[in-house]
């Protein structure tokens, strides 16, 4: 899809590592100026030399997408920069600390259900007046199969996830009068932080194209869903896992299984803070 996006601006959160850097870079490759945010400026600055080495269009804006005023400043950057927002990647996020319910307390939750679900709210109100002016544009949100289904130890995650899901259905709703589209992708197992061989091949057991997924494997539906091939799809979640949720399957490759479990005398010992 080299050259699909040429001149859209693109705004890709959590950008400096994983699954939004690789989003980020396929964008730059097929044209497009790439906003790069994360909340990390040194991951930030290292993904734009890299756009920008390989000869794309790319600026850095640092930002908590938790926190309103910085979300605002990243926009103000854009806006001021490039004058539009095309594409909008709301793909920063946190995973853990994984706690079980028993050992979870609520600056946990709170920060977990304010970067994943908050953050994707914050971007997108901001973007999607900017796209509302132009009466185009594309909001893409990272969900997760936590969000119709769940893992151990993932509470506060897969609520967010759920929630994250029924934005995506709720702005598609309120936007499409306005010419935006709102979808969301789904990664199934993604190997984000680089697994040895013997992980991928059990992680990869119980995944019907026998690999773990590769942070690579979630640009190309990105582009997908921010082009005009796709300018029909709204409201909906494209599922990227290798087939892993097509299936009936035992839980046998859980990251946290049971027998990490808090016993139940730890469990009536703490006050859960």
């Amino acid at each position: 899809m080299a050259g699909s996006h040429e001149g859209q601006v693109v705004v890709v959160t959590g950008a400096g590592k994983g699954i939004g850097r690789a989003i980020a870079e396929r964008f730059a490759g097929a044209g497009a100026h790439v906003v790069v945010n994360d909340l990390d400026a040194t991951r930030v600055n290292a993904v734009v030399a890299a756009i920008t080495d390989a000869g794309g269009s790319a600026i850095g804006t640092p930002a908590d997408v938790s926190n309103s005023t910085q979300v605002g400043t990243m926009f103000d950057t854009v806006v001021g920069t490039h004058g539009t927002v095309d594409v909008l990647v709301n793909n920063a996020g946190m995973v853990g600390p994984m706690l079980h319910f028993f050992e979870a307390n609520e600056a946990w939750w709170r920060r977990i259900i304010d970067v994943n679900l908050t953050g994707h709210f914050l971007c997108s109100h901001r973007a999607a007046r900017i796209m509302a002016e132009a009466r185009k544009g594309v909001i893409i949100n990272m969900s997760s199969g936590g969000a119709t289904r769940a893992h151990r130890s993932f509470t506060a995650y897969d609520a967010s996830k759920g929630g994250i899901e029924a934005l995506t259905r709720a702005m598609a709703l309120d936007l499409g009068p306005y010419g935006i589209r709102v979808c969301a992708l789904m990664p199934g197992s993604i190997d984000t932080e680089g697994m040895d061989q013997e992980a991928r091949r059990l992680r990869g057991e119980n995944i019907p194209l026998g690999r773990p997924g590769d942070p690579e494997d979630m640009a190309g539906p990105a582009l997908f869903l921010a082009s005009d091939d796709a300018r029909y799809i709204s409201g909906d979640v494209l599922k990227v896992d290798g087939g892993m949720l097509s299936q009936q399957r035992s839980a046998t490759v859980d990251i946290v299984p049971p027998s990490t479990f808090p016993s139940l005398e730890e469990v009536l010992g703490s006050n859960g803070d």
